[in-house]
C-alpha cells in the first residue's frame, strides 16, 4: 500500500478561498439562465390558479393561443406520459387535473419564443372554479382532520404525565412559528434539449440531479439512461432546490420532446415565490416539570405542522422536528407528538435544518420560559439539563481541590449524578461538546459582566431595553431516510499529471466543490491547482443523493478519498515495481513522488505509469456507517454524529416602536477538524444571519382567500447587510470529529443556521425589561410583534 499520511497533509485544512469566489464577485460565474443557448430555443410559464380550492369547470384558453409568440399551449390532458413531479406520495400533478389546492397552483404551460411572450399569454387564460372551503390555518385543518397521516406521529421515552405531575414547577405555553422564503439570489430555472435518439439533456438549478433525472424520464416515457441532469452551480439553494425544481425541468422536457426544440424555463420571482413551497410552519404546545433546582423531569411537546396541499417532504420534515425536541438536554421523560396537516397553500418543503430548527426552538423557548419563571440564570439552567460529557474526557463537575468549574455562571457547575445519555429515540449521546464549548463562549463574550452591565443599563432607560441570550445547538448528521446516506464519485489522472474530479454532490455556494477539490489534492501530495471540478453530472455518477442534510463534505469527500486512494495505490504499486521498493516505500508529497532514494515529479509518475499501461480512472464509493432507524417505532441510531455549537446574541427594542436591533454576536461552533476554516466560519455567519431572519424579521402573509401577499423583496423582508450584528465574533471549536469522518471534518451546512434562536431569545429578554412577565412572544418576532408583547407587559395583560 501507499504512504497515506505524508508529513505535509496538502491543501486540506487550510483556509483558502470559494473556487469561483472570482467568477462571482466579476459576474462571469455561468447559472442556467446565462448558458448559451441554440437559435430558436422556445420559453415556458405557467399558467396559474386564482382560486384556493375548487373544481375547474371551465377553461377558455383561446387568448392564450393567440398572444404573439405562442407556440404551444398545453393543459394536464396533452401530456404524453407521468402527470407528476412530487418528490414522495406521486400527488402533485405538473398541471392541475379538474381541481386546484392552492391559489398559484400551475394549470395550463404556455410555450413561446421569448420568456416575455410566455409570461404575457400565461395571464390572458380564462378559467372558471366551482369553488370550495379551503383550509388555510392550522385549526381549520385539525377540525376538518386534513393530514397526511392517519393520526398523530408520537415519540417517547418514559411516562412524561407522571414525570410532571410529580415535579414542584410546572412550565407551559403556545407559541406561533412561521414558515420562511428560500429566497435564493438566482430563482428556479430549468434548460432542456432534445437529442437526436429522442433523449433529453437537462440543466437545472437543482440540488438533486438524480430526482430531476428520474421525474422527466417518467414525464417523456423513457428510462433514465436516456435522460442526462447536469449542474455546474446553483445561485443558493438552501433545501428550496431539492424538490422544487422538477416542475421547471419536467414542463422543459416534455415541451422540448413535442416541439423538437430546446426549451427553457424561469421562474420571475413573483412566480417563485407564489408558487415554490416554503419552510413548515409550526404550532408549538409544551408542558413540563422542574424540580427546585432547575433540572428537567419530564416534557410534553405538541406539533401542529402546516405541510400545504401536497406531501412533498413533510413527513421527514416532521420527523426531524421531533428528533431535535430534545436539543443539548438529557430529558428522563418525554413524549411528542405531531400532526401532520394538510392545508391550501404552497406546498411546504426542504429548508435549511430540515425541521431541525422547529424542534429545537421549541426546546430553548421552554429553558428560557423555565429560566424566567423559576429565576434561574438562563445559561445555567442549559448547563444542568446538558448531556454528560463523555467519559473519557469529561471535566471536573464541582470547585472542590481547585479545578475549574464547567459553569462560568455558578461554582456548582453541572450535576455530579450521572445522567442517562440517551436521546427520547434511545441513541446514546456519546459525543457530547457543549460543556466545553459553553465554557469557552462564556469567558470570550464575557457574558456574565455584560448580563450585569444591561441590567444596570435597562433600569435606567425607559424607552430603549437591552437584551442579551445564550442558545446552544446539538445537530445530528446523516438523511434519517437511511438508503440516502452514500455517495460515489469518479477521478481521472492524466498523463501530463493533471486531475479530473466529478461527485455527486452539488455546489449551491457552500464551496463544497472547493473542499472536495482539496481533499484529492491532499490524498495525492499535490497542490491544488493540479485539481479541475466540473458539473455534476447523471452521466458521470449516478444515483446521486440530494446535496442536502449537512452531508454533502462527509458523503461527497469520503467517495473522493476512495476513488483517490485506489488510483494512488496503483500508481504507487507500479513505481515501486520498477524502481525495485515495495508499494509502502512510494511517498506522495509536495507535488513530487519519493520512491526509495528516487525522487521526480508528479506528473513524470503519471507519464510513467501511463506508459506502463496502468488504469488512471477510478470509482470511489461511500456509505455512511453504523446507521438504524425505524421511524414508524421512532427508535435506532438516525444520526452518525452530531454537531455542535453555541451563541450569545446581544439586542436593543425600541418600546414605542418595536425596531430592534442586534447589537452583538458571539458564535463557537463545532466543524470538527475543519476542511476549510475560511468557508466554515463564511457558513456559520451566514446560518446565523439567516436564522436570526427567520425570527424576526421574515413574515410570510397569506389574506383571507388564500393569497400570499409577501411574494416580492418589496414585502418580505430577509435580512440586509445592515441587519447584521454590529460586533460579529466567529470562532470555530478545535476539536476533531470522534467518528471517522473525512479527516475528521463536521458538517457546517445547517448546524449553525439554530445559532440564530439566541436573536429571537434575546429580543424576549429585553422585551421582559418593560414589566413583570415573560414576553410570550411568537415568531418571527417583527416590530409589531415586539410591540404587542411590550405593551401586554406594560399593562400587566
Amino acid at each position: 500500500m501507499s504512504t497515506r499520511t505524508p508529513s505535509d497533509p496538502g491543501p486540506v485544512a487550510k483556509p483558502l478561498p470559494h473556487d469561483a469566489a472570482a467568477l462571482h464577485v466579476t459576474g462571469q460565474a455561468r447559472y442556467v439562465d446565462d448558458i448559451p443557448t441554440p437559435k430558436g430555443t422556445l420559453h415556458l410559464a405557467f399558467g396559474l390558479s386564482t382560486l384556493a380550492r375548487g373544481k375547474i369547470t371551465a377553461m377558455d384558453l383561446a387568448a392564450v393561443r393567440a398572444s404573439p409568440g405562442v407556440v404551444a399551449v398545453l393543459t394536464a390532458e396533452d401530456l404524453p406520459f407521468d402527470n407528476d413531479v412530487s418528490p414522495s406520495l406521486h400527488d402533485e400533478p405538473l398541471l392541475a387535473t379538474g381541481e386546484v389546492h392552492y391559489l398559484g397552483q400551475p394549470v395550463f404551460l404556455v410555450v413561446a419564443t421569448s420568456h416575455r411572450a410566455a409570461r404575457v399569454a400565461a395571464r390572458r387564460g380564462d378559467i372558471q372554479y366551482a369553488p370550495e372551503e379551503a383550509l388555510l390555518t392550522l385549526d381549520a385543518a385539525l377540525a376538518a382532520d386534513s393530514r397526511f397521516e392517519d393520526g398523530p406521529r408520537i415519540y417517547q421515552k418514559g411516562d412524561a404525565a407522571a414525570a410532571i405531575a410529580a415535579c414542584v414547577h410546572v412550565i407551559e405555553d403556545t407559541f406561533e412559528l412561521g414558515g420562511q422564503e428560500h429566497f435564493y439570489l438566482e430563482g428556479q430555472a430549468a434548460l432542456a434539449q432534445p437529442q437526436e435518439d429522442g433523449g433529453m439533456i437537462v440543466n437545472s438549478s437543482t440540488q438533486h440531479p438524480t430526482e430531476i433525472q428520474h421525474k422527466v424520464a417518467e414525464a417523456i416515457g423513457l428510462p433514465m439512461h436516456a435522460v442526462r441532469v447536469e449542474t455546474r452551480r446553483m445561485g443558493g439553494g438552501f433545501g428550496g432546490k431539492e424538490s422544487q425544481g422538477n416542475a421547471l425541468a419536467v414542463a422543459c422536457a416534455v415541451a422540448a420532446r413535442q416541439t423538437g426544440r430546446c426549451c427553457k424555463m424561469r421562474y420571475d420571482r413573483d412566480d417563485d415565490m407564489t408558487i415554490t413551497g416554503k419552510r413548515h410552519a409550526f404550532r408549538i404546545s409544551y408542558r413540563a416539570g422542574f424540580d427546585a433546582e432547575g433540572r428537567i423531569a419530564g416534557v410534553e411537546f405538541t406539533h401542529l405542522v402546516d405541510c400545504g396541499w401536497a406531501q412533498d417532504l413533510s413527513l421527514p420534515v416532521a420527523d426531524r422536528a421531533m428528533l431535535h425536541a430534545d436539543n443539548a438536554y438529557a430529558i428522563p421523560a418525554i413524549r411528542i407528538e405531531s400532526h401532520r396537516l394538510k392545508t391550501n397553500r404552497q406546498s411546504a418543503t426542504a429548508y435549511r435544518g430540515f425541521g431541525g430548527p422547529q424542534g429545537m426552538i421549541g426546546m430553548e423557548r421552554l429553558m428560557d420560559h423555565a429560566a424566567h419563571c423559576l429565576g434561574f440564570d438562563p445559561v445555567e439552567i442549559r448547563l444542568r439539563n446538558y448531556y454528560d460529557a463523555p467519559a473519557s474526557d469529561a471535566a471536573v463537575t464541582t470547585n472542590e481541590g481547585g479545578a475549574a468549574p464547567r459553569s462560568a455562571t455558578s461554582p456548582r457547575g453541572i450535576s455530579e449524578k450521572m445522567k442517562d445519555n440517551t436521546t427520547p429515540y434511545g441513541m446514546e449521546v456519546t459525543d457530547f461538546e457543549l460543556h466545553e464549548i459553553t465554557q469557552q463562549l462564556m469567558l470570550s463574550s464575557d457574558y456574565v459582566a455584560r448580563r450585569a452591565e444591561i441590567a444596570a443599563w435597562n433600569a435606567s432607560h425607559e424607552r430603549l431595553k437591552r437584551g442579551i441570550a445564550f442558545s446552544p445547538v446539538k445537530f445530528g448528521i446523516s438523511f434519517t431516510l437511511t438508503h440516502l446516506n452514500q455517495a460515489g464519485a469518479l477521478v481521472h489522472v492524466y498523463q501530463d499529471g493533471s486531475i479530473h474530479l466529478n461527485h455527486g454532490g452539488t455546489e449551491m455556494g457552500q464551496g463544497l466543490f472547493q473542499k472536495v477539490a482539496q481533499v484529492a489534492a491532499s490524498r495525492f501530495g499535490v497542490g491544488l491547482g493540479r485539481v479541475k471540478i466540473t458539473a455534476t453530472d447523471t452521466a458521470k455518477v449516478p444515483n446521486t443523493s440530494a446535496t442536502a442534510a449537512s452531508s454533502g463534505s462527509d458523503l461527497n469527500g469520503m467517495a473522493v478519498k476512495a476513488a483517490c486512494d485506489t488510483l494512488r495505490d496503483r500508481m504507487a504499486a507500479h513505481l515501486g515495481a520498477v524502481y525495485q521498493q515495495p508499494a509502502a516505500a512510494v511517498v506522495f508529497a509536495g507535488d513530487r513522488v519519493r520512491v526509495g532514494t528516487e525522487e521526480m515529479s508528479f506528473e513524470a509518475a503519471a507519464m510513467l505509469c501511463y506508459t506502463g499501461r496502468v488504469s488512471l480512472s477510478a470509482t470511489g464509493y461511500y456509505k455512511t456507517p453504523s446507521l438504524d432507524w425505524d421511524r414508524i417505532k421512532g427508535a435506532g441510531r438516525p444520526f452518525f454524529y452530531f454537531a455542535y455549537g453555541a451563541a450569545v446574541t446581544e439586542v436593543v427594542v425600541d418600546r414605542l416602536t418595536g425596531e430592534n436591533r442586534i447589537l452583538r454576536t458571539d458564535i463557537l461552533h463545532d466543524a470538527g477538524a475543519s476542511l476549510n476554516p475560511a468557508l466554515d466560519i463564511g457558513q456559520v455567519e451566514g446560518a446565523y444571519v439567516q436564522g436570526a431572519g427567520w425570527l424576526t424579521t421574515e413574515e410570510l402573509v397569506w389574506d383571507d382567500a388564500g393569497r400570499l401577499r409577501t411574494h416580492a423583496p418589496s414585502t418580505y423582508k430577509i435580512p440586509a447587510c445592515s441587519d447584521r450584528p454590529d460586533v460579529f465574533n466567529v470562532a470555530l471549536y478545535e476539536a476533531p470529529n470522534r467518528e471517522e469522518t473525512i479527516y475528521r471534518s463536521k458538517a457546517v451546512g445547517e448546524p449553525p443556521f439554530m445559532l440564530g434562536i439566541s436573536a429571537w431569545l434575546a429580543l424576549s429578554n429585553a422585551v421582559a425589561a418593560f414589566g413583570d412577565g415573560y414576553p410570550h412572544l411568537n415568531a418571527p418576532a417583527t416590530a409589531e410583534e415586539l410591540w404587542r408583547a411590550a405593551e401586554r407587559l406594560r399593562h400587566g395583560v
